[in-house]
């Protein structure tokens, strides 16, 4: 598995991660499998959050053997830091930690969001105050909002930003490259969500697949190009689908990685014209 820095800290993450919610309500055995299979494949950078269900549970058992030879990463959805704080010590204590390597806001979506987590008594007090206390090495956010993510990075130096980096959307509503560029000129490390990732869902509640709330790509060679122009941005790392048929078949991909050409791009732009994006930009 072919790796990129992360930063400029020397720490080298592979190209796709595991995505925790790949364990979500599975079995002991088979959360075992599917991170001594990751293992095996040279992943190192792994992902999970509270959101997604019991992942946490299940991984932390699963990694506990690997993890002095990973990249952890988790998220909080909390934006004050008592809430914020109360949820890190129990992710650490459930994916049985001392540290993560990096805590991320999870989903910073409205302005609110930005306003609470970077206010007074907000999670980002926190964060600074666990990476102090050595909880934590990195900090970071994922995005769900262009705008949002832009004025996040103007006000905190974070280590990087977590967004989706979909060719559908970034094709069809131009949400992307402004986060991408930002980050870009503050120095701030780029991971990818969603690159095999293919279009929203008319109605979430009808999934195509239980640990996917949009469409999927299920085609390998459709998920070969979408995985390979994700890659080939400026990016460290993707996490792909948390299904675990999928996400077995984007690890396969990504193990032969070659930088996407024009032409296949071009494919890329053809297949996404009047899909519906994972994400809208707020001023569109």
């Amino acid at each position: 598995m072919q790796t990129r820095e992360y930063s400029t800290t020397g720490q080298q993450l592979s190209i796709v991660a595991f995505a925790g919610i790949v364990v979500k309500d599975e079995t002991a055995e088979n959360s075992s499998r599917y991170v001594s299979w990751a293992i095996d494949q040279g992943i190192n950078y792994f992902d999970v959050a509270p959101g997604y269900g019991n992942a946490q549970n299940m991984l932390g058992p699963a990694l506990e053997q690997y993890r002095n030879d990973v990249f952890l990463a988790c998220k909080t959805n909390k934006r004050e830091a008592v809430s914020a704080r109360a949820e890190l010590e129990d992710s650490l204590k459930l994916l049985r930690t001392d540290h993560f390597d990096l805590y991320q806001m999870h989903a910073m979506t409205t302005q609110e969001d930005l306003e609470v987590a970077t206010g007074p008594g907000g999670a980002l007090e926190m964060f600074v105050k666990a990476r102090e206390e050595g909880l934590v090495k990195h900090l970071g956010f994922s995005a769900h909002s262009a705008e949002v993510a832009v004025e996040l990075m103007n006000r905190f130096d974070f280590d990087s930003v977590l967004f989706p980096v979909n060719f559908t959307t970034w094709f069809e509503s131009g949400f992307g490259p402004q986060i991408m560029n930002e980050a870009e000129q503050l120095g701030v490390a780029r991971l990818a969500l969603k690159g095999a990732s293919h279009h929203a869902l008319e109605d979430r509640n009808h999934k195509v697949r239980e640990k996917c709330w949009y469409a999927p790509i299920e085609d390998r060679e459709l998920l070969k190009l979408a995985l390979r122009w994700t890659l080939s941005q400026p990016i460290v790392a993707a996490i792909p689908p948390g299904d675990p048929e999928l996400w077995q078949m984007a690890v396969e991909v990504a193990q032969h990685f070659t930088t996407i050409t024009p032409d296949e791009e071009e494919e890329l732009r053809e297949n996404a014209r009047g899909r519906a994006p994972l994400f809208e930009l707020a001023h569109a």
